[in-house]
């Protein structure tokens, strides 16, 4: 590499071009960036005291020895924004002199600048051109060119004909000489390239080391492509990238997070957004080979017709298409890395498309029933991430299936029980898929289906502070607390065009008006129709009913007990959730059953995370993992605690150390529960043992 300091006009005078590669984006500079180089130029240029101006460096690579043509041909891997704009303002001073032939510049003239610093003077060809752009600028560029003939067109790039118009508007009789000595003065850092002995990537990227000018996927781009021959790079651009480019269309956003999920899927970690480009080069690195880099460019526009036929809506699959509509509205953009690999699978005839339909399904039912469960989302990328190593191929779906089944704890998929509670309860009215969810209930099994971005959220019981007397009369003495338990919940959520002539009226006009619940075609209103008066026992009974059609909709997926032993690691105890039930535990009957039904139901309301898993010897309460095993006895319920001893709290004393003694269940701590125990102050010790695993 040679690096010298040189007048900026020293690049473009004499017999050569300079090439923008096709890897590198194209003319990017705004009115902004154009005006300010502009203004430093003529103020340079005014002063006579000021000998020159540093523009920045401009880095290329000497001509290749084997030329196919008599003009050196140097190709630009930095410095195209400065050097673009520079030719576009000489243009414009050669146009204007042009033009104003009784406007002198020392002793040049418009031709001599033209000929000298923007042309090759005795080529025909697009080697006449001193700087050859990339794409859709080349052309415009060579057009502004043709001094004599210059015409606009609709195919003119758009940033290179603005910038020119923008820049020739500022420039007049009294600024173009000063204009053309500030040009005269401007300095660079020529930085020549060795072909063979200097790696342009590694110059390239240390010159764009901020990461503010290129986007991840411009730098994956520029690897894949800067090393390869001219006429390779063109190929390789044409036949892969820019068709990948064209896929995504005005949705070109979506690239580096495509990138970003492809590494993802091939290594099975995620990369941070901001760190993209070095994962994918030490993903290659391990996969591929320098010279086989066209491989690595293939497989990349493979994926990427995978990604925008799952993201963006363009399957042409109908079935297909409708499931991926709904894996968007929910947004589990965490799947992504595994649909990809899926997707590829299902080219490959690995699987069937009824088995692709139902690994969609149990996808999308699977992260449905956590939200409802309010069980955490910042792990489900992680979790999509791991569960393709799991997936046989000769029992793709069976082994999908089991894979989700097997996960335990905050991993785990909600059952109908745990789901079909929290639905019951969930504050759906702000539930960000709250639309997602009434639109599937009001559309299932529906042949056209309706629109319910048409209609809006109705309250059947009103939300107005100034709840009305009406209203208090309907749902009886109780109404506050029924009012703040049912509101926003499922079972008094409906669907209406008419939502400001229901407003608060009561629950008999609401049905009976034009508009009204009686003659409403949404089938979400049948069950609103069917009540006589709006009170807890009526939404009680619409909500059953709505969470009775949503376990039909989003399924708990079902395996045989012995084929899911098979894709088990568990011990035989665990192997099968569901072998235990109340029923096989000797003493949970009469008084110690209903004590024990106490407990579950306030074990179970500390948080949506909680679920139960019945052992042979004791019956486990769980979230991440066991916090609380309860051992039935005669006479009491003996309690397990999963924490040390000396980390509990425990004013009254009732707790006891059984560190090393063996007993049923996990951890340290013991306590008692009897009949005449304190359930709440029991709570509270269960609660620290919960909050201690969260935490």
């Amino acid at each position: 590499m040679e690096a010298t300091q040189a007048p900026f006009l020293s690049l473009l005078d004499g017999k050569k071009q300079f090439i923008i590669p096709i890897y590198q984006r194209t003319y990017s500079w705004q009115y902004t960036q154009c005006e300010k180089l502009f203004k430093d130029i003529l103020a340079v240029g005014q002063k006579a005291t000021s000998s020159s101006h540093f523009v920045g460096s401009v880095v290329y690579f000497l001509p290749d020895p084997t030329p196919t043509t008599s003009v050196p041909q140097y190709l630009v891997i930095d410095g195209q924004q400065r050097l673009t704009t520079i030719v576009l303002i000489l243009l414009s001073i050669v146009r204007f002199l042009k033009h104003n032939p009784y406007v002198k510049i020392e002793d040049e003239t418009w031709e001599e600048i033209f000929e000298t610093y923007l042309v090759n003077k005795h080529r025909t060809d697009n080697t006449k051109y001193k700087l050859l752009l990339t794409r859709h600028d080349r052309d415009t560029l060579i057009r502004l060119s043709e001094i004599e003939n210059y015409k606009t067109t609709a195919d003119d790039s758009i940033r290179i004909s603005e910038n020119f118009t923008f820049l020739s508007d500022l420039i007049n009789t009294s600024n173009v000489t000063e204009l053309y000595q500030g040009i005269k003065k401007l300095v660079v850092v020529d930085v020549i390239l060795e072909r063979g002995k200097d790696n342009p990537q590694l110059i390239f990227e240390s010159l764009n080391s901020t990461g503010l000018d290129l986007s991840q996927a411009d730098l994956i781009r520029n690897y894949i492509l800067m090393g390869q021959a001219a006429e390779k790079q063109e190929e390789l651009y044409n036949k892969y990238w820019f068709r990948m480019e064209q896929d995504f269309g005005d949705q070109l956003g979506y690239l580096p997070w495509f990138i970003r999920d492809y590494v993802t899927m091939k290594t099975g970690t995620i990369p941070n957004a901001a760190e993209v480009y070095e994962s994918y080069k030490r993903f290659l690195s391990g996969q591929y080979k320098p010279k086989d880099l066209e491989t690595a460019a293939k497989e990349l526009f493979t994926y990427s017709t995978f990604y925008c036929r799952i993201v963006l809506s363009k399957e042409r699959i109908a079935s297909l298409n409708q499931k991926f509509r709904e894996i968007q509205k929910l947004r589990i953009e965490t799947c992504y890395p595994l649909l990809l690999s899926i997707y590829y699978d299902f080219e490959q005839n690995k699987l069937s498309i009824d088995d692709f339909l139902e690994i969609l399904s149990i996808i999308r039912d699977y992260v449905f029933r956590r939200v409802i469960c309010g069980l955490p989302t910042n792990s489900l990328n992680k979790i999509f991430a791991s569960i393709y190593s799991k997936v046989d191929p000769d029992s793709y779906l069976i082994s999908f299936k089991a894979a989700f089944l097997l996960m335990d704890g905050q991993r785990r998929f909600p059952k109908d029980d745990e789901f079909s509670r929290e639905l019951k309860i969930k504050d759906i009215y702000n539930l960000r898929a709250r639309n997602y969810l009434l639109e599937c209930l009001e559309n299932y099994k529906r042949k056209e289906p309706v629109n319910i971005e048409n209609f809006t959220i109705e309250h059947i019981m009103p939300q107005n502070k100034n709840f009305p007397n009406y209203w208090r009369t309907e749902l009886g003495t109780d109404w506050e607390n029924i009012k703040d338990k049912y509101l926003h919940t499922l079972g008094n959520l409906t669907l209406t065009s008419y939502n400001s002539e229901l407003s608060d009226r009561p629950f008999s006009e609401k049905k009976t008006i034009g508009g009204g619940f009686n003659s409403s075609p949404l089938n979400l209103n049948e069950s609103v129709r069917e009540a006589v008066v709006w009170n807890e026992d009526s939404i009680v009974k619409r909500a059953d009913k709505l969470v009775d059609l949503s376990l039909q909709i989003w399924k708990y997926p079902s395996l045989p007990k012995e084929v899911l032993g098979e894709y088990s690691t568990a011990t035989s105890d665990s192997l099968v959730e569901d072998k235990y039930s109340v029923s096989d535990y000797e003493y949970l009957k009469d008084e110690i059953l209903d004590l024990y039904r106490k407990l579950e139901k306030r074990i179970l309301n500390i948080d949506s995370s909680v679920h139960i898993e019945f052992k042979k010897k004791y019956i486990a309460f769980k979230s991440l993992t066991n916090f609380c095993d309860v051992i039935p006895q005669k006479a009491k319920l003996r309690l397990t605690l999963n924490m040390k001893f000396e980390k509990v709290i425990d004013p009254k004393g009732i707790c006891k150390n059984i560190e090393g003694l063996g007993r049923w269940g996990n951890g340290d701590v013991e306590v008692g529960l009897d009949l005449s125990s304190d359930l709440d102050y029991v709570l509270e010790l269960i609660e620290q043992s919960l909050n201690q695993q969260l935490d």
